[in-house]
């Protein structure tokens, strides 16, 4: 089962990894980290296409990523 789990992990962190790198940068230098915050948090626009299938699947594996750990946390006792 812990050898399982690992396996599943390793899987888990490379399309994670390879999703977060696919995402389009949302701002570009100071200026966009400063103000780019403000209008993703209150603006109206919402992401559509590709943006948002890559955003869904980023927030499904980091979540499958928590849960693969705590299992091999809690079955490594």
């Amino acid at each position: 089962m812990h050898t399982f789990l690992i396996v599943l992990l390793v899987i888990d962190c490379l399309a994670l990894i390879t999703v977060v790198l696919l995402q389009s940068g949302k701002s570009a230098g100071l200026s966009g980290a400063i103000s780019g915050g403000a209008e993703q948090l209150f603006g109206k626009q919402k992401a559509r296409g590709m943006d948002l299938v890559l955003q869904r699947i980023t927030i499904v594996l980091s979540v499958l990523f928590f849960v693969i750990t705590i299992l091999i946390a809690y079955f490594n006792f």
